[in-house]
């Protein structure tokens, strides 16, 4: 008997036929604390075409979804927009239970799906611009290369002006609901997309946002492989995009901090009332309760970090440690910031922050403190001015005064 999954109609041709994953709660390290979609899409078009598979535990869910409208046998064509395996795991049972004339990818697609599946059978490639006829309409593909894999592409159906748009324009957001304008709330989950996932990549973003502007491209859906669909908020995730790319820097700093015995936690306190006292805005984060991610969505929007560690065995914590090494591969700009902690005997961990932040060309706002076992109140005074002194900076780079 087939399950009853049910597919959801995106436009006059098109149906969501993908898979909703509950319980998912971390993906290669970022928090999906309201779970994720793997969204695949249905074009019924004479020739039957679907865009993208779903991760490999939701082949069943995905076929049914397909069965609400039409035989999945007569699909003819499948598209993959993203070779990575959670739109791509299922690609081998489809094709054994659809047995399609063709699958299509991207120019470097077509090579990583041969080097990760054994589909029995030969991807073609496309290149930028070419475009997928499917009898009375057709698909245009649109490179968009490194957001966030070398093979990511965008797929266009003119016919009905939707965007399919692989990984760019998702999130990580499991809901009954398909639209984002059926949902509250989205915004944080969109830029936290973003800051974990295409962060990185940011400066590709222009470039690929111009390429959706010619004429004759008319979008009035964007379809993206997480998350909700884009219909009358679509200009919205445009011009955020737009703005997250640019990464211009705010009077707000990002202030997080390891502690063993609190000595650096009442540093970082001490920090944050100086920071709001010379005007800034602080968000502060203990790694005893906080993850990396949520501290790289924080982060998409300030202008200034500031770290804090205590030194355990000539080092930093560990904790601190992790989300270091978390955010020098993100790559996050325009950001001032310094390092501050308490120690024992030794005190490395200020220094060796320094280092990052200066390898991750973070613009140094003061010199750091380091404080020999408890902070006094000259010290906790200090950490106050170095607040006051941080937000100085920031009027600079952020204000212009």
């Amino acid at each position: 008997m087939r399950r009853p999954f049910k597919a959801v109609k995106v436009s006059e041709h098109v149906h969501w036929v993908g898979a909703i994953d509950w319980g998912l709660r971390d993906f290669h390290g970022y928090s999906t604390e309201r779970g994720s979609t793997y969204n695949a899409y249905l074009v019924l078009a004479d020739k039957p075409t679907l865009i993208d598979t779903v991760k490999a535990p939701f082949a069943d869910e995905l076929l049914a979804r397909v069965a609400s409208v039409i035989d999945p046998a007569s699909i003819e064509y499948i598209v993959s927009n993203h070779a990575e395996m959670d739109h791509s795991g299922s690609l081998p049972r489809v094709i054994e239970a659809v047995r399609p004339k063709k699958v299509f990818a991207s120019t470097v697609g077509a090579r990583v799906l041969a080097e990760h599946l054994d589909l029995g059978l030969e991807v073609q490639p496309v290149k930028d611009g070419e475009r997928i006829s499917l009898g009375n309409m057709e698909l245009q593909a649109l490179e968009a290369r490194m957001l966030h894999w070398p093979d990511s592409m965008f797929t266009h159906l003119a016919a009905d002006r939707v965007l399919f748009s692989s990984d760019t324009f998702g999130m990580h957001l499991a809901s009954t609901e398909r639209f984002v304008d059926e949902l509250t709330g989205w915004r944080y989950q969109a830029a936290k997309y973003f800051a974990n996932i295409l962060l990185p990549y940011a400066a590709l973003v222009p470039k690929q946002l111009a390429k959706l502007e010619p004429a004759g491209l008319g979008i009035d859906i964007i379809a993206p492989d997480h998350g909700p669909v884009w219909r009358h908020d679509r200009h919205e995730i445009l011009g955020l995009y737009a703005a997250w790319a640019e990464q211009k820097p705010t009077m707000k700093a990002v202030v997080f901090y390891g502690t063993m015995w609190q000595s650096t936690a009442a540093m970082a306190r001490a920090i944050v009332e100086g920071l709001v006292a010379g005007g800034a805005t602080a968000k502060l984060f203990p790694m005893d309760s906080s993850h990396r991610s949520d501290i790289v969505t924080e982060l998409l929007d300030a202008g200034a970090l500031l770290v804090g560690s205590p030194t355990l065995n000539n080092n930093m914590l560990p904790s601190v440690a992790d989300v270091m090494t978390y955010l020098k591969g993100l790559k996050p700009k325009n950001l001032v910031g310094t390092a501050f902690g308490s120690y024992g005997w030794s005190g490395e961990a200020v220094g060796q922050l320094r280092d990052i932040l200066a390898e991750m060309k973070v613009e140094p706002a003061g010199e750091g403190i380091k404080v020999k076992h408890v902070p006094g109140q000259e010290d906790l005074e200090r950490c106050f001015n170095l607040g006051l002194q941080v937000a100085e900076k920031l009027k600079e780079v952020a204000v212009g005064v």
